[in-house]
């Protein structure tokens, strides 16, 4: 276990050496290769008292990650001043990839990728961070307590997944650390493949995790996939019935009210900035926010957890240019200032799980906002700012305690906080269904199970998506027009299958200027062009090849050779939806083809 790997956050300095960035996944049979179907790496970082937070260590050690990914890595990782988390917590964050994309393969579906939903492909150009922080008093330690996180970071958005693990994982690496963590890290590059509409086990720890991969296969309905052919199941006493599925019921228990308007924002790729009380709370509402498009994937930037540390924060909070489409999760109430000029703002408490009908947030209206004092306070300096150490001051209050950004657990935040709510002018296009509201209160008031109440939500939002993308869906290889598609809504809108009243038109013009729209419509291209080839080869290989080589000429049939070749390239490659005995009676026709031609083209088209 290399424990100089890494490197500490910002201009500190390296703690070993900074070689070419690895790329992605790892070729099979190369060490690490199933390890790196699941994760890049995982990541240790702790707090320096001289250095703040730092990189202590990074396992594959050969994984390398740019001085700027280290950095984001190091401040996302921490709960900033204004959370107090004391004990265990569990977040995410999701980062900008330096240098570009390094994920292997074309620009659309990548390996691995292939029967995946389009929202649970793996990230080309971001990284996943899921975060174990873990913060107690430790009087052995000079600053009074001790503060470390274990994160995974991986291509894929399988949150429920990834929390699972932390939870098996975190607990003993804090009490047994490196050699607790290269077993793990063994024992995951023993798991088969993520192949989506397999149900898997995966064993870590002396625990077996059941776990079913999405596939688009699959309906709402459908439970865990039967396992397929050879493979057989061991015992799983931990089954997870999902890999990426937040508790969607307990996220929006304050936002029910208002659910409908937020799906219109999500749908929109409207900017919206998440303000919440802990990164826990500020990830799972982000990401229970970007989910509720599903099965359109989600194509605009998200940030489940963002602090004033981040390398993109200048970008983000820029006001020479329009707000950026990006919904950001922070905890600091310094974004209330910075970022005045978004357009939404949503802000919420902590959840509270009793059994009434939760406090709904109001909506109110931007202005509210200004009237606030949101003066950075001492523990939420500017980037960059170094502080130095502080005892505690007067009354025994801790300060600023740190140099690069990382709180003390006891230091306090100054100015005052909005009250919960959603700080929006936008006027929903659809009606509120009040039938929801009233199914949901009634599931409250009967005690319903909460993932009971979450697949209700879910299969409302689901059908919402469906009603809104049916009338799109009819295949079109001609350019699409908006204005004989607003036309056709009449007969064929969704209003035949949804039962909300309201301006679906207007709705749908603004979503055609949405990045949204722009995702779907490249998605469906893709597919319809794939699915037009693959029907080209089948028409192609069911022909008589002989025949149709009687009156052709020798360029005719190298222009055919090298058709097929390129075809069967992508096939292989898993980017046609092609049978295997398509795919050999073209290997065929190649050589039959090649056989007929002269021996000098022969050569050339077959080298030795």
């Amino acid at each position: 276990m290399d424990q100089g790997a890494g490197a500490g956050a910002g201009p500190q300095r390296a703690r070993g050496r900074l070689g070419a960035p690895s790329s992605g996944m790892r070729a099979p049979g190369t060490p690490w290769a199933r390890f790196s179907a699941w994760l890049e790496c995982v990541c240790v970082v702790t707090f320096d008292l001289e250095l703040g937070q730092a990189l202590e260590l990074v396992y594959p050690s050969d994984f390398q990650l740019t001085d700027k990914e280290k950095s984001s890595i190091c401040y996302l990782s921490f709960p900033d001043s204004h959370s107090g988390c004391l004990g265990d917590t569990q977040f995410s964050f999701r980062i900008r990839q330096c240098g570009g994309q390094r994920c292997p393969g074309h620009a659309g579906e990548k390996p691995g990728d292939r029967g995946a939903p389009a929202s649970l492909q793996r990230e080309p150009a971001h990284y996943f961070g899921y975060v174990y922080f873990r913060q107690v008093k430790d009087s052995s330690v000079k600053r009074g307590y001790f503060q470390k996180s274990l994160v995974l970071l991986s291509r894929l958005p399988f949150v429920r997944l990834f929390q699972a693990l932390l939870g098996l994982v975190a607990p003993e690496f804090f009490d047994k650390l490196a050699p607790c963590l290269e077993a793990v890290c063994n024992e995951i590059d023993q798991w088969p493949a993520p192949a989506p509409g397999r149900t898997l086990s995966l064993p870590v720890m002396g625990v077996v995790l059941q776990v079913h991969i999405p596939s688009r296969a699959d309906t709402p309905e459908s439970g865990p996939l039967e396992p397929s052919g050879h493979e057989t199941l061991l015992p799983a006493p931990v089954v997870l019935p999902s890999v990426h599925e937040l508790d969607l019921f307990r996220c929006f228990r304050p936002v029910l009210a208002h659910v409908q308007l937020l799906w219109e924002l999500m749908l929109l790729g409207e900017p919206l900035l998440v303000l919440a009380p802990s990164p826990a709370v500020s990830s799972e509402m982000v990401l229970a926010l970007t989910s509720c498009l599903q099965p359109l994937k989600f194509c605009c930037d998200y940030r489940p957890y963002f602090t004033i540390h981040d390398s993109e924060f200048k970008e983000f909070t820029t006001r020479t240019q329009a707000p950026p489409n990006v919904v950001l999760g922070v905890t600091n109430p310094f974004f209330i200032k910075t970022l005045q000029h978004w357009p939404h703002i949503l802000r919420v408490g902590e959840p509270k799980m009793s059994g009434d009908f939760p406090k709904q947030v109001k909506l109110k209206k931007p202005s509210r906002l200004k009237t606030l004092d949101t003066k950075p306070g001492p523990c939420s300096s500017s980037p960059g700012t170094q502080r130095q150490a502080l005892g505690p001051g007067r009354g025994g209050q801790w300060g600023w305690h740190s140099r690069r950004g990382c709180p003390h657990p006891q230091s306090r935040a100054r100015g005052s906080l909005p009250s919960p709510g959603l700080y929006t002018a936008y006027t929903a296009h659809l009606h509120r269904d009040k039938a929801l509201l009233r199914r949901l209160l009634k599931g409250l008031q009967k005690k319903r199970p909460s993932d009971v109440q979450t697949a209700v939500l879910r299969r409302h939002l689901l059908e919402l998506t469906q009603s809104f993308i049916i009338p799109l869906t009819p295949p079109q290889i001609r350019p699409f027009r908006q204005d004989d598609f607003l036309q056709s809504l009449e007969r064929s809108g969704p209003q035949l299958t949804c039962v909300l009243k309201g301006d679906w038109l207007g709705l749908y013009r603004r979503f055609f200027k949405s990045p949204h729209f722009d995702g779907w419509y490249r998605q469906r291209h893709r597919e319809m062009t794939q699915k037009l080839e693959a029907l080209h080869l089948e028409a192609i290989c069911e022909a008589n090849i002989e025949i149709w080589m009687k009156d052709k000429s020798e360029v005719e049939v190298v222009d055919l050779i090298l058709k097929l070749r390129e075809r069967l390239v992508r096939a292989q490659g898993h980017q046609l939806p092609v049978k295997e005995a398509t795919l050999k009676r073209a290997r065929l026709y190649i050589d039959t083809a090649i056989g007929s031609l002269p021996k000098d083209l022969q050569a050339v088209l077959c080298p030795p």
